[in-house]
């Protein structure tokens, strides 16, 4: 028994000291970013855009399997380099759009009220909390887990809890009616959707279908969650700060369609049939309507990773809830699969409450008394 029991604690040893290898470069990326951040964090304007530049990778790698995932999945056959365009070209559009309507605010007035105030106000100076953020949600996007961006780059520029509050309640809502909507999609309508889609090859119309519903959800999108990048620059931002705003996303996005997606286009890519067009699409078109709902009932922000988990979560149990020649085992598998994705999800939510405690003391103050009444 101790021989069988030291080989297992070898061999797990030996995969961590191999896993340690492999990420070698990213270990050291990451270690030198916490460096940096402690060094810069003391000026403000030097903080700022480091910031900026660890938020605007991180922020589109892990979201990458929302508003993109299912397009890149499905168009493996394409050059990177069209798809980076065609998508880069919307993300400019739509930001510059925002810039000259807002008066310089691009983020749609998520981060700033038409009367000019703001939950989430620009800090003159940075504490550390805020500036490692981004850098937490790359490891957390290194270890594939599709944690809400908002929460984790929002909440450590709240101004108080019920900023936070909102955004969580908004979240949770769509993640209810996005799970809710698509089961009633997909399970109603997959005796149709699978005699009609059963042939192995789609007609060519289906992928102009697709590259429409996918440009409109990636620009409903970037209206939703471009706060997450901007929230480190001026709420109205000059033109030279717009200029390195949208160039360096545009730079991002082709380094994400160059690695097809990186590690967390896992998430996606072990779901049933998400490569082929006419399902991509599918799920494409019921997550824009959704985002779209909540885009113009209110602007406070929201976890649209949460509304996307909601929308492959429902689909993945419509469709095995339908295949009456599968067993159990594919049930199961998919339960788990579900729940391993919301799991992940909340541990990004604990978090960034955790980092928000630590940026904002006022916070801190607010959830230890509401866990600790004071008597």
């Amino acid at each position: 028994m101790g021989r069988k029991k030291s080989k297992k604690q070898n061999g797990k040893t030996l995969d961590l000291v191999a896993v340690l290898v492999k990420e070698r470069g990213f270990l050291t990326i990451i270690l030198l970013g916490f460096v940096l951040s402690a060094i810069l964090v003391g000026f403000g304007q030097a903080a700022m855009w480091l910031g900026f530049i660890f938020a605007a990778y991180a922020t589109v790698a892990n979201d990458s399997i929302q508003s993109l995932g299912t397009f890149i999945e499905s168009n493996q056959d394409k050059k990177w380099w069209i798809l980076w365009l065609y998508i880069g070209g919307i993300f400019i559009v739509t930001v510059t759009f925002s810039w000259f309507y807002y008066n310089g605010d691009v983020t749609y007035q998520r981060l700033l009220s038409s009367d000019g105030t703001s939950e989430y106000p620009h800090p003159e100076n940075f504490n550390y909390f805020q500036v490692i953020a981004p850098l937490i949600l790359l490891i957390l996007t290194r270890l594939r887990m599709p944690v809400s961006t908002t929460f984790l780059m929002l909440s450590v520029f709240s101004a108080s809890s019920s900023g936070i509050v909102s955004v969580v309640s908004k979240s949770l809502s769509g993640y209810g009616m996005a799970f809710i909507l698509s089961f009633l999609v997909w399970y109603f309508s997959y005796g149709l959707i699978r005699k009609y889609f059963y042939q192995r090859f789609a007609h060519n119309a289906w992928s102009i279908i697709q590259w429409i519903v996918s440009g409109a959800l990636w620009a409903v999108w970037v209206m939703q969650d471009g706060a997450n990048v901007a929230v480190f620059l001026p709420r109205q931002q000059t033109w030279w700060q717009f200029l390195i705003f949208s160039l360096t996303i545009f730079v991002g996005l082709g380094i994400l369609f160059y690695l097809k997606g990186d590690k967390i286009q896992k998430v996606v890519s072990e779901k049933a049939r998400i490569s082929d067009v006419r399902a991509a699409t599918l799920i494409d078109l019921t997550y824009v309507l959704l985002l779209v709902y909540k885009l113009f009932i209110s602007t406070v922000p929201m976890s649209t990773t949460w509304v996307f988990l909601g929308i492959i979560g429902g689909r993945e149990i419509a469709v095995n809830l339908s295949r009456t020649k599968e067993g159990r085992v594919h049930k199961v598998k998919s339960l788990k699969m579900i729940g391993k994705d919301v799991s992940y999800a909340a541990i990004g939510l604990f978090v960034s409450l955790a980092l928000a405690s630590g940026a904002n003391p006022a916070i801190r103050d607010e959830i230890i008394s509401y866990f600790v009444p004071i008597k």
